[in-house]
């Protein structure tokens, strides 16, 4: 039975645009929506939940159940949203109240759709939070926000969607950046929602193999228009446009065979048995501040011409073993060495040889970027702070062909660039000093599947092209795969396993290395990995 229809939905806003895009949503098969930034996914959803800006023009049907909603006046809107469909938006963290505690803020979704007490209200929060398989639903619904971690914070924005049993569920990429398993344990309990609730479900998401996890049925959206549709695992197996065909190859990504020079007799970069611990807020003054073990015992050699992977959830230490490796952070025990040399307890004058031969590429290079800063200037900085006698006119333009950006970039802002863009001048920063060493902390997170793809093709060509150590950081197994022939699991501060990627990947040893497999969504030529919804993946979650 068809539950939502859209036909000709056409929208116009600055430069998103949408054309004439035309669909069906059955009641209880998953419907998914995918495409790269800008193609119109979200725009699309804006306009079936009458979220669009005041300045946009909307043409075309949009129907739940036969009654259209484009035209209708908010106050009739209001009263669809949360009664009949919902939406679950990106990033938890703000479309939650970080002042509100997430219990309370479950129950005024529910009191403004079902006139509840406020008794009653705060009942049926808890009842949601358990809905959604948090633990401890009282004590739970007592925290605030930025006390849960992402998938948990996911978790309650789908809790508040779900408050008035709507029949539409629109989830706009809602598990980007979530660590593996976290994805695999929300994508599980959406599918598992849309059986049990009989609801209709869009899932949008650029990741192919996040669609494939849940849906049943598949759009593709390219520049505002669907260019194919079709059931999930025929459009996979036989994809109609090109534009299909290099995404299903963009997420595709196989376990690389970058060149292997032979390791050096002692390493670059070195950590052994480092210990990093933080204090907590103290909570009595008759008591020592509990502490937290970033790092319990870390031991890691990266030799010269290796390629190492250091994989494993948010909050496994990777980061934190990363600032210690750069001599950013002091540990609270054990040692750290560049080239056979001590960096631990070293002044930071005294580091400038470091410095110099270890480039760090950043996560989010919207942050990294001075956004005043001309491209010219960002690029050339660490030759000017490091005191490298190189001639910048010379060495920036060198640069950026080096990571395939035109010479006239350098004189434009960052924010005239796009995501993918601005990740390739932060390493083409992080490559100005000539060093040995590129580390690359989460550089693709959130990225576009294929721009994913051009990014770790680029840092694999650079680390030939210049005899570089590469060390990257990732939560994705299959990004570290792709690039790395050494990898270093780790869970809760310690290393759990490591080895050539190829024989972890293959062979897992260790229970954790193999749940964290289990968890990626994978194509496997027209066979899809699925989730099973009432056991996680593959009963191991």
């Amino acid at each position: 039975m068809s539950l939502l229809e859209v036909e000709d939905l056409t929208v116009t806003l600055g430069d998103d645009v949408v054309h004439e895009a035309s669909f069906r949503l059955d009641v209880g098969t998953p419907l998914g929506l995918i495409g790269e930034s800008g193609s119109g996914k979200s725009i699309t959803a804006l306009a079936i939940m009458g979220l669009l800006p005041q300045e946009a023009r909307c043409s075309g049907s949009v129907q739940l159940d036969g009654h259209e909603l484009l035209g209708l006046p908010d106050r009739s809107m209001r009263a669809i949203r949360g009664q009949r469909m919902a939406m679950v938006f990106q990033e938890p963290m703000t479309a939650l109240n970080p002042l509100q505690r997430v219990g309370d803020q479950i129950a005024e979704a529910v009191s403004v759709h079902q006139r509840l007490a406020a008794s009653a209200a705060a009942q049926r929060a808890e009842e949601l939070i358990e809905t959604v398989r948090l633990p401890d639903p009282p004590a739970t619904a007592r925290r605030y926000p930025h006390q849960l971690s992402g998938g948990q914070r996911q978790r309650v924005v789908l809790a508040i969607a779900l408050s008035c049993d709507p029949d539409l569920l629109i989830a706009d990429e809602p598990t980007t950046a979530l660590d593996v398993t976290v994805q695999a344990e929300m994508l599980a309990l959406l599918q598992r929602l849309s059986r049990e609730r009989q609801m209709g479900v869009l899932l949008i998401s650029h990741d192919l193999a996040v669609v494939a996890s849940v849906c049943d049925d598949l759009l593709v959206m390219q520049a505002g228009a669907i260019v194919e549709r079709g059931p999930v695992a025929a459009v996979f197996e036989s994809p109609a446009h090109p534009y299909t065909a290099a995404l299903r190859a963009a997420s595709s990504l196989e376990l690389g065979e970058p060149a292997r020079e032979e390791p050096a007799a002692s390493p670059v970069l070195e950590a052994v048995d480092v210990v990093q611990t933080y204090p907590m807020p103290r909570r009595s003054l008759l008591r020592a501040p509990p502490v937290v073990r970033a790092l319990d015992g870390v031991s890691v050699r990266v030799s010269a011409g290796q390629s190492l992977g250091i994989v494993g959830e948010s909050g496994s230490g990777k980061s934190t073993l990363v600032r210690a490796l750069m001599a950013l952070e002091e540990p609270t025990s054990g040692t750290t060495l560049y080239a056979g040399k001590t960096t631990s307890g070293r002044h930071p004058r005294e580091l400038h040889a470091l410095r110099r031969e270890v480039g760090l590429v950043l996560q989010d290079p919207m942050s990294s970027l001075n956004p005043r800063m001309r491209i010219h200037d960002i690029v050339a900085e660490p030759l000017r702070s490091l005191s490298v006698d190189m001639d910048e006119d010379v060495r920036v333009p060198e640069l950026l062909d080096a990571v395939e950006l035109p010479t006239d970039s350098a004189a434009r802002f960052p924010h005239q660039f796009s995501g993918g863009q601005r990740q390739r001048i932060a390493i083409a920063r992080a490559l100005a000093a000539r060093p040995r060493v590129l580390i690359a902390d989460e550089p693709v997170s959130a990225l576009d599947v294929s721009v994913r793809e051009q990014i770790l093709d680029l840092c694999k060509g650079l680390t030939e092209q210049f005899s570089l150590t590469l060390v990257l950081v990732s939560h994705d197994l299959s990004v570290v795969g792709h690039v790395c022939h050494d990898v270093v699991v780790m869970r809760h501060g310690r290393v759990v396993e490591t080895g050539p990627t190829r024989a972890v990947y293959s062979e897992p040893q260790h229970p954790y290395t193999q749940r964290l497999l289990a968890s990626v969504p994978t194509l496997d030529g027209s066979l899809l990995t699925r989730f099973d919804p009432d056991g996680g993946v593959g009963g191991g979650l």
